[in-house]
């Protein structure tokens, strides 16, 4: 089973690399794009073949490990294939 998780920082944390991705685009006259947040995709293929309890074993991972929950949102997905 494919799951696609999906990590960025939380609304009011501090986007640097964000910034200077926008500043880039301003620079190469990319008018109208008013904010850049930069996130990361991170794509698992794992044996489980029931959906919830891939979404608990998946959530656990991001908890532990994945993402920095203090200053990161996660989603997961379950694409189809």
């Amino acid at each position: 089973m494919r799951v696609i998780v999906n990590v960025q920082l939380k609304n009011g944390v501090l986007d640097p690399q964000g910034k200077a991705v926008h500043h880039a685009l301003s620079s190469l006259k990319f008018n109208g794009v008013n904010d850049v947040r930069i996130g990361k995709q991170i794509i698992l293929e794992i044996t489980e073949t029931d959906t919830n309890k891939a979404k608990e074993t998946v959530t656990k991972m991001c908890e532990e490990l994945l993402a920095n929950t203090v200053i990161e949102d996660y989603t997961i997905e379950f694409p189809a294939c």
